[in-house]
């Protein structure tokens, strides 16, 4: 128990916070005020209470009511800076406008942190009212009520750009700190300004110009041609405020769709896209820039259905990605998570189609995917916390939105039949967004899965679809054995009888360099794609066929020289060593199959640990068979030894 002295100085220290020059600091605090005692260490004020009242019903505060209860402490001078308890890694309460699915998700990814969301919604029950430290009900579009809510955090953060931005402003010039800026709000939420800025900054985009009437609008079309992409500038997201003008007949039709000129309308010239490809990037307060991995999108109705990680385009065309993403970024202002959507060409330009000051749908498979989730990077970045590391931590990710098929209950039951089938599913994570209301198209969770390559995710999502419910693609190829002619099988044999041991799913096929070229060409430009890892390929007599697959595949090739009657292998062996530069092909001895066998498994096992634990075991059982062969020569003599 605190002496009396103790707790007298703890009720004076109390009652400073409920004096006019502070803040009553129920909500603040997030629960009732109190005091904690700790041995040495002053009488600092902890809360750990959620909050019984909302934040609403908080006192206006003074001139000092934007402090938190630890800044007020620290700013007095009989206390000492160590003296102040932290239990987190970082005190700054971030406020958030928007209660959507994005700050559910931001609140789940700020429990693992101790980290304080509290956020703004007009919604009583919005999917993020739950799992917030703290909601406000309230538009994040009233001005004094976002005014309000401010003065009760460290920093002021979005999940919607469609917020009061002249507010923002203001609240900047008062000292709040929002990130991203106000200014990268503005720019944003206008996508015509948004196009006029990026393309001020070199940015590639596709050609756009401002319509205010029927005039305008027909000569934009005889500009950029048909179909003619109409848009709003405001309020635009999954898919509304688009419509597309295939003749110049159907501009009326399209502009009022849109809701007329006077909405404010601008047309772009048709992207030529072959993909649709997007990249999360990460901005620091200290201006350090991550990328994420690019992926692909791929809408239903202008909804982001399917998002795949990573995006199946060259390397090249994944560096022209980042650059641009990189470069749109950098020339925006402040922290937090931007997403970079993009349109891949069949010229293979990237053009930036438009950027989210937020997390955002192509970033969801992170969560499951990534070393650090967007979530986690967005809420690192707007308080000042060094960024996460943005690389993938599975080789493939597939999310899938769960939309909404049918309005009502019916809808539910639906959704929750696909919820169901998921759970069936290898490597798969549902995520409900537990709205109140389902209507068709809305986004009302989403499911991620993942797996050791693309091939395998897209099988398992396939199931998902059909309604089997349950797939396990364990089964399908990890290492391909492909041989010539069927007289290089009782070599060949031994290496399908080391995987099968290791339990690495393969497959036997009997591929020639020079009687199926077509079939050969065939098998190695598909191998990476079906979810081959490694192939084994036996060379006999002229023994093209390692090098010629190494040539097709970025797939590592093992080249196993098969004995003949002419050369006895040794032409073989000659062959797979002398590739040309820039095909390497690996190799072992003449026909020791066992050992291309050995040698896949230790290169699948670099990123499987218990593979790799096998292969560990596995030698330390042939090491115990040499010694047991050791002490039975040693206690019985060569004869006896040999006679047995």
């Amino acid at each position: 128990m605190p002496s009396s002295s103790a707790a007298a100085a703890a009720s004076s220290l109390e009652a400073r916070f409920c004096t006019k020059d502070y803040i009553l600091v129920r909500s603040l605090c997030f629960g009732s005020p109190r005091v904690r005692l700790g041995v040495g260490i002053g009488f600092p004020l902890h809360c750990q209470q959620k909050p019984s009242t909302s934040l609403s019903t908080v006192v206006t505060p003074s001139s000092k009511s934007s402090m938190s209860p630890l800044r007020a402490l620290a700013s007095d001078d009989s206390l000492r800076k160590e003296d102040l308890l932290v239990h987190g890694p970082s005190e700054t309460v971030v406020g958030v406008l928007g209660g959507g699915q994005l700050g559910r998700m931001l609140c789940q990814a700020a429990s693992q942190m101790a980290i304080k969301v509290i956020v703004l919604d007009p919604q009583k029950n919005c999917p993020a009212s739950l799992l917030a430290y703290d909601h406000m009900v309230g538009s994040f579009n009233d001005s004094a009520t976002v005014q309000e809510f401010a003065k009760r955090c460290g920093v002021l953060t979005v999940e919607i750009e469609h917020v009061d931005v002249a507010t923002l402003e203001m609240l900047e010039n008062e000292g709040i700190v929002c990130q991203p800026k106000a200014s990268t709000i503005k720019v944003i939420q206008d996508k015509y300004l948004q196009k006029v800025h990026f393309s001020q900054h070199g940015i590639p985009l596709p050609d756009f110009m401002q319509i205010d009437n029927l005039e305008e609008a027909k000569k934009a079309g005889n500009l950029f041609g048909y179909p003619l992409m109409v848009k709003s500038k405001r309020l635009a997201y999954d898919g509304r405020g688009n419509a597309v003008a295939k003749s110049e007949e159907e501009i009326s039709s399209a502009v009022t769709a849109l809701g007329g000129y006077a909405r404010g309308l601008y047309v772009e010239r048709w992207a030529p896209f072959v993909k649709e490809l997007a990249v999360i990037v990460a901005r620091g307060r200290d201006d350090t820039i991550l990328c994420y991995p690019v992926v692909e999108t791929i809408h239903k109705e202008n909804i982001c259905h399917i998002v795949k990680a990573p995006a199946n385009v060259p390397w090249k065309i994944r560096k022209l990605a980042n650059d641009v993403a990189y470069k749109a970024v950098s020339s925006l202002e402040g922290a937090g998570i931007f997403a970079v959507e993009l349109f891949l060409t069949g010229d293979g330009q990237i053009l930036l189609n438009e950027v989210a000051p937020r997390p955002h749908n192509s970033g969801h498979h992170t969560i499951e995917s990534c070393l650090t989730s967007q979530f986690e990077q967005h809420l690192r970045a707007v308080v000042g916390l060094p960024l996460g590391d943005p690389s993938m931590k599975t080789p493939a990710a597939i999310m899938y939105n769960i939309l909404g098929e049918e309005e009502g209950q019916s809808g539910f039951v639906l959704a929750h039949k696909q919820i169901g089938r998921a759970l069936k599913i290898p490597g798969s994570t549902v995520h409900w967004y537990d709205k109140p209301e389902i209507r068709k198209q809305r986004k009302m969770g989403h499911i991620t899965i993942v797996g050791p390559t693309m091939s395998i995710v897209e099988a398992r999502l396939k199931a998902l679809l059909s309604e089997e419910g349950s797939l396990d693609c364990s089964g399908a190829p990890q290492v391909g054995i492909i041989m010539g002619s069927d007289s290089d099988l009782p070599v060949m044999k031994d290496a399908a009888k080391v995987l099968n041991v290791f339990g690495v799913p393969n497959e036997v096929r009997i591929v020639s360099a020079h009687r199926t070229p077509e079939l050969l060409f065939s098998y190695a430009m598909n191998a990476q794609e079906r979810g081959v890892q490694v192939i084994i390929a036996g060379a006999g007599g002229a023994a093209h066929l390692p090098g010629m697959v190494a040539s097709l595949t970025p797939v590592p090739v093992i080249g196993v020289p098969v004995r003949a009657s002419a050369l006895d292998g040794l032409d073989s062996l000659l062959s797979i060593v002398q590739m040309p530069r820039g095909v390497p092909v690996a190799t072992v001895a003449i026909n020791n199959a066992t050992n291309a066998g050995l040698l896949a498994v230790r290169m699948l096992g670099i990123g499987n640990p218990d593979l790799q634990a096998r292969v560990a075991q596995y030698q330390e059982d042939i090491k115990n068979d040499v010694l047991v062969k050791a002490e039975k020569l040693e206690k019985d003599g060569w004869e006896s030894y040999l006679n047995t």
